[in-house]
Parts: C-alpha cells; sequence; structure tokens
C-alpha cells in the first residue's frame, strides 16, 4: 500500500487502518479511503513501513478478497454460436455485419499446427495445402482476430476494401487476391482498419477494432483505452495458460515489432483513489480510465514492457524474434501505437521507484 508523498507543509502525517478503510491525516486535513465490500485488510499484518522520496509511505499488509466477489470487467464480448449477431467497429459503432446468424464458432489451432501434423500422422499430410477458411454461418477465432466469410448480399453493410490487384482463375469462376496486394479493410465512417481479406470470400477482423453483440442488444458504447487494454490482457491470459508462454511480441500488420511484453501474475487486485488521477500528466489522445467511485476494485494483469518504435531495443527485439518460446500478436499499427501510449501512462502512475525491474518498464492492465 502507497500513500502519496504530501504536499509541502504537510507532514506529520498519521495513517489509520482499519478493516475497511484506511485514513490519512495532516495538518491540512483528513481523506479517508474505503475499500469496495469484497476486500478487507488486516492491520495486525503491517510490515516494512518505510519512506521513499519522491514516492511516500510503503507499507505490505495481508488483504482478505472475496474471490466470488464480481470485480469490474471493462471487456465482456463473446461470439454465442447459434445466435444472431451483429458486428460494430468500436471506435464509432458502425454496423459492419448486421444480424449474421453463427451456427459454429470454434478456435482455431496454433500457428504451427501445420508442422505438428507429421509427428501425428504415418501418411501424407491429409491437410496439405486446405487453409481453414469458414463457411458463411462460421466465425473462426485466432489468437487476436476472428475469420468470418462476407456474404455478397447487396443488403448487407460492407465495410470499405483498400483498391486490390485481382486475376481471374481458369478453372473457377472467382477471383483471387495476388500477393502483395493493399488487402486492409478498413471502416466506412471512421476510415479505422478494421483488418485484412485473406481471400475473396475470408476476412479477418481484429479483436481490438471489432465488437460482436447478440443482435436484440445495442452498441456497448467502451472508452476506446479501456476496450484495448482489456482486450490485450485477456488475450495474455488466455495464451499464457493455454500455451504456457510468459513472453509476447506486439507486431504490427506492418510486420514490424512495436512492443516487447513480459507478464508477470494474472491475479492483481487493484484499488485506485480518483485523487492520483491530478498527480499524472494525461495523454489528450486518452479519456480517463479512472471510474467516478473511487471505491472500486477491478482485476488486472502485471506486465512489464518494452518500446521498439524508433529503433529502440533493436537488440533485445531480434534476440525475442529469434526465441521460439515467444509468441506474436498482431495488430494494426495504429492500434499497437496506441497500446504504447496507454502503457505509458499508467506506467506514471506508478510511484518513481516502482515504474522499472531491471530494465523493464512496469504496468498494470484492467481485464
Amino acid at each position: 500500500l502507497i500513500t502519496r508523498e504530501p504536499k509541502e507543509g504537510g507532514m506529520p502525517v498519521d495513517i489509520s487502518i482499519t478493516p475497511s478503510a484506511l485514513q490519512v491525516k495532516t495538518p491540512a486535513g483528513c481523506t479517508e479511503l474505503r475499500l469496495p465490500a469484497e476486500v478487507r485488510l488486516v492491520p495486525s499484518s503491517c510490515r516494512g513501513l518505510q519512506y521513499e522520496a519522491g514516492d511516500g509511505l510503503h507499507l505490505r499488509l495481508q488483504v482478505w478478497a472475496d474471490s466470488n466477489a464480481k470485480v469490474i470487467s471493462m471487456f465482456n464480448q463473446s461470439s454465442p454460436a447459434q445466435e444472431c449477431c451483429t458486428f460494430y467497429c468500436q471506435s464509432c459503432g458502425e454496423v459492419i455485419i448486421r444480424d449474421r446468424k453463427l451456427l459454429r464458432v470454434l478456435p482455431l489451432p496454433s500457428e504451427n499446427w501445420g508442422a505438428l501434423v507429421g509427428e501425428w500422422c504415418c501418411h501424407p499430410d491429409p491437410f496439405a495445402n486446405k487453409p481453414l477458411h469458414p463457411q458463411e454461418n462460421d466465425c473462426f477465432i485466432g489468437d487476436s482476430f476472428f475469420l468470418v466469410n462476407l456474404r455478397s448480399d447487396l443488403w448487407q453493410p460492407r465495410p470499405e476494401l483498400a483498391p486490390v490487384e485481382t486475376h481471374r482463375l481458369s478453372s473457377e469462376n472467382r477471383f483471387k487476391l495476388k500477393p502483395k496486394a493493399n488487402t486492409k479493410v478498413i471502416c466506412k465512417r471512421c476510415k479505422v482498419m478494421l483488418g485484412e481479406t485473406m481471400s475473396s470470400e475470408t476476412t479477418k477482423f481484429y479483436m481490438t477494432e471489432i465488437i460482436i453483440q447478440p443482435s436484440e442488444r445495442s452498441f456497448p458504447i467502451i472508452p476506446r483505452s479501456q476496450f484495448v487494454q482489456s482486450v490485450i490482457a485477456q488475450c495474455l491470459v488466455e495464451l499464457s495458460t493455454a500455451r504456457s508462454t510468459f513472453r509476447f511480441t506486439i507486431q504490427g500488420h506492418d510486420g514490424k515489432a512495436y512492443i516487447l511484453l513480459w507478464l508477470l501474475n494474472s491475479d492483481s487486485l487493484v484499488i485506485e483513489s480518483l485523487g492520483s488521477s491530478k498527480c499524472i500528466t494525461k495523454f489528450p489522445l486518452l479519456e480517463d480510465i479512472l471510474k467516478a467511485d473511487s471505491s472500486s476494485a477491478w482485476n488486472a494483469v502485471k506486465v512489464l514492457y518494452q518500446p521498439c518504435i524508433k529503433s529502440r531495443n533493436e537488440k533485445l527485439s531480434s534476440a525475442w524474434e529469434s526465441d521460439i518460446s515467444i509468441h506474436v500478436l498482431t495488430l494494426p499499427s495504429a492500434t499497437c501505437l496506441e497500446l504504447l501510449l496507454i502503457l505509458s501512462r499508467s506506467n506514471a502512475t506508478l510511484p518513481p521507484s516502482l515504474r522499472y525491474m531491471n530494465s523493464f518498464q512496469v504496468r498494470t492492465a484492467p481485464l
């Protein structure tokens, strides 16, 4: 537990701790922070009290948290099968796909599944040259994207496709995209990149750009920074659980590495007073993520990160690129820059002594 350094003339400080609240008295007045109902302190466990210049007072306490209590979740989208769903652009709410009944919602295998087939089959690979493309009522889920089949119905709202070169196959009356073509899919209204075309029928939509809701529900307005960090946090937790990998490279759709992430833990519970928001410099492109209710708590992941833009950390990035234990997450390049701003802002809210671990910067992201 950290109490910020008092203003000039704010000494001495008297701190009182009860199971449900923290009270700080100074000559200038008294401040009380009440804890959420699901969190309780154990005052008798207080230890490690010390003063850090520039930070304030640090102390450690035992905390009891009700594991059954429902904490704030910034992101709770799903793709339920057998329901009519609508795909929205998260940035502006534009309808991308309306009333699509999803009969199958299936996870895609890992990226190197093709190489593993040879270890399991005693005969030639039966899946060779057979890409996994969804049918009209399918939604395939990857690490950071959805694969869907865009129908050609005239009434169907469609995102814009950047101009692409096509050529006609001799054996079929279809069109196929040429390699290296511009395959970006952008929102008609706000011009944000939503995904990429994988074939003449299959489109990849990035999870950070799309919200999928049952059609009877309205579009949920979620601040952009909350949505992005919640999607990324959930991706990290799911991948670390399923594949026991804890280091990630955040890569843009242009193939460039933007951020190196190291997941430390995913069982943090964060409680923050609104008063701390006055102590940081806000980015004008990002809205304030703090809730009006200062006694709120949320599950969070703790990560270390290194930026890779402007030729920073080139050697470390190259070493991670050649390490097979490190997983790559691909996002639109603009979203990678957004995420880097969010990471920097979160890091700035920490006391100076806790912002770095070795050469990495520390940050927490709500789930």
